[in-house]
């Protein structure tokens, strides 16, 4: 069951971009007003505008947190051409300004931190179609940062996004806003080359030939595969497999077994942003039709909707399909709730003994099997 809540962010222009850190606790807006907006949450679950300044001469498109353990840091970029790094000062509410990335010569559209095991990387995307990464020189001193890698990918850039898998190699996907469908598939993924010491286009889906908003991989915690979810007119699901070493299994020399999961239209016009949870398993989206979706897969690899909120928060048709489909006694729906008797209201459903949500201060990843084998992840 979805509970809303509305927050008077006081911006006086367009909000770009929403932005969690890394335990969820504290948020950041963006907008079209220059400004930053940082907010933490409170024990009684309200939001508190904690920090607010203006960042940039020109509006600003997106804005991400760095991993807590370099600090509390923040990347925002800009139409000015820029791109900023923040730190907040230690026992203060007040965001100081380690550094602008002035390379670019166009509008800055998207900036990413790294995974932390890559150490404190920011990668910037440009509409010339520029993909730009920097490193900091010294973590403990943010107003040194060097650029590492430069690469055109060919197209205007619109948004990026980084691979978390610590098995495989860096791995960067792009999508690009050309509104072109004749201009060539607009998402390309981009990999790090240790002997060769430069990122090198590996594959380009030429399924995506509309203009794309958004781009994430799932959070990889230890599948053999990538997942990635494509914002464009229609809400796409990849698969990405690398293929073994072994020749015969790859005859045409390609890096991944690509596999298109999932494609959907359900918000019936563009889908805006798309975003995973923790473990990559539900993914959520958001379009101009002002819905929000929630996305699962079964056991068999299929993708569906299993819930929908439109803009007032109510539950829309989605969310009410699932919520009413008749399951067996004691079965568990997709809304996590257990199935009853269809003389039993829903108020005496019976529920599940054991906590729902594995949250982050239980231990995750480092859990115990015996002891958490009962927790579902929703």
């Amino acid at each position: 069951m979805f509970v809303a809540k509305s927050i008077a962010v006081d911006h006086k222009d367009l909000i770009h971009d929403v932005s969690y850190d890394f335990h969820g606790r504290r948020m950041a807006t963006c907008s079209s007003d220059q400004t930053v907006k940082v907010w933490e949450q409170g024990d009684d679950g309200t939001w508190h505008c904690t920090a607010s300044w203006k960042t940039h001469s020109g509006s600003v498109w997106r804005v991400t947190w760095a991993h807590p353990e370099f600090g509390q840091v923040l990347a925002t970029c800009s139409f000015d051409r820029t791109a900023a790094v923040w730190e907040k000062e230690a026992g203060q509410n007040h965001w100081l300004k380690r550094t602008s990335l002035v390379d670019s010569r166009t509008s800055v559209t998207d900036v990413k931190f790294a995974p932390k095991h890559m150490g404190l990387q920011l990668a910037t995307s440009s509409a010339d179609g520029i993909i730009r990464i920097y490193e900091a020189v010294d973590v403990m001193n943010l107003s040194n940062w060097s650029l590492q890698h430069e690469f055109n990918c060919h197209m205007g850039c619109s948004c990026l996004t980084w691979n978390t898998s610590r098995v495989h190699p860096p791995l960067i996907a792009m999508g690009s806003d050309d509104p072109n469908p004749s201009g060539g598939p607009k998402v390309k993924l981009y990999e790090y080359s240790e002997v060769q010491r430069k990122w090198n286009k590996v594959e380009a889906l030429s399924v995506v030939s509309d203009a794309v908003h958004d781009i994430q991989f799932a959070p990889n915690v230890g599948r053999s595969y990538h997942l990635l979810a494509v914002a464009s007119k229609e809400l796409y699901i990849f698969s990405l497999k690398p293929y073994r070493k072994d020749p015969a299994s790859n005859p045409q020399g390609n890096k991944f077994e690509i596999r298109q999961a999932g494609m959907f239209d359900c918000h019936d016009s563009q889908v805006w942003r798309v975003s995973w949870n923790v473990i990559g398993t539900i993914l959520v989206s958001s379009g101009a039709d002002g819905c929000v979706r929630m996305w699962k897969a079964n056991y068999l690899g299929n993708w569906k909707c299993i819930s929908e909120l439109k803009g007032d928060g109510t539950p829309g048709e989605g969310h009410a399909a699932v919520a009413q489909n008749n399951q067996p006694p004691g079965t568990l729906a997709a809304n996590g709730s257990m199935g009853a008797n269809n003389n039993s209201s829903s108020s005496n459903a019976i529920r599940p003994p054991v906590p729902m949500n594995l949250k982050r201060n239980t231990g995750w990843p480092w859990m115990d099997i015996k002891k958490d084998s009962f927790k579902l992840f929703y």
